[in-house]
């Protein structure tokens, strides 16, 4: 509607610099910090339009969410409990993500900004 809750969110998430103001997450300033290290930081943002990956399988698109990980194991215990989340993407684990339906690639969406393992999760329009 305008209100500029899509802007706010990109702001945050380091994807727009801010024009004034500051921005503190865990006691951290946030103003000119890259949008990678606001997700180490554990703010992570799940975009309006879902922009999953459509000819990576849905286990490959929740693990690009683990980018910044190195811990094996904990990444894949992470995609485990984003199936056990949502049960349809564990049952299509290996289908093409723009094969699934919209609510699905929702789902996957949400999974996938689960597996930073973020403190905070900004959902930009989520229905």
């Amino acid at each position: 509607n305008g209100a500029g809750k899509t802007t706010t969110l990109r702001t945050l998430s380091g994807l727009l610099k801010p024009s004034g103001g500051r921005i503190t997450f865990d006691g951290k300033p946030l103003g000119s910090v890259p949008a990678h290290k606001i997700v180490a930081l554990g703010l992570a943002h799940s975009p309006e339009g879902r922009h999953i990956f459509p000819r990576l399988t849905i286990t490959e698109n929740l693990q690009l969410g683990a980018f910044l990980r190195t811990d094996k194991a904990g990444i894949e215990k992470d995609v485990q409990r984003a199936y056990d989340l949502f049960p349809i993407l564990g049952e299509r684990r290996k289908q093409a993500a723009g094969t699934l339906s919209g609510g699905e690639q929702q789902m996957l969406a949400m999974g996938r900004a689960l597996m930073s393992q973020p403190k905070l999760l900004m959902l930009d329009e989520p229905s």
